[in-house]
């Protein structure tokens, strides 16, 4: 069994790189997008991260992109329900309360959204949410 780790700890961000690039991610929409997340049950409290899908893959790591068309700002709880648990009701309901902001190119964030995932994004996104504490 592979090692759990928190959900944006350092350890599950270098967890999730790898899950992507172990599965060959490759999405059809293109963007390049900074996330905020506040909140953390660790120190720093405030993780930045990143996701560019410009050139066709998944790239995500830790930072800021130069030049992101968007950014995300929302809690850690929020963030996990989203991401984790795929929780495509609890994005929308945080988004119509404010628990999700965003700045800049709305657009594409819809269309991310409005993309279904591959069978590769399936197969990452199911062994990101296996190592996850």
């Amino acid at each position: 069994m592979s090692e759990k780790h928190v959900f944006l700890s350092d350890g599950w961000i270098e967890a999730a790189k790898a899950a992507y690039d172990r599965h060959g991610v490759t999405v059809k929409y293109r963007m390049k997008m900074n996330q905020v997340v506040t909140g953390c049950p660790f120190e720093p409290s405030e993780v930045r991260t990143f996701i560019d899908t410009s050139d066709g893959t998944m790239r995500t790591g830790k930072g800021e992109l130069e030049g992101a068309e968007v950014t995300l700002t929302t809690d850690w709880e929020t963030s996990r329900k989203i991401m984790i648990e795929q929780d495509q009701a609890a994005a929308m309901q945080a988004f119509m309360s404010g628990k999700i902001k965003v700045t800049g190119d709305m657009t594409k964030l819809m269309t991310m959204n409005a993309n279904p995932p591959s069978d590769n994004e399936r197969a990452a996104a199911d062994e990101i949410k296996n190592l996850t504490a």
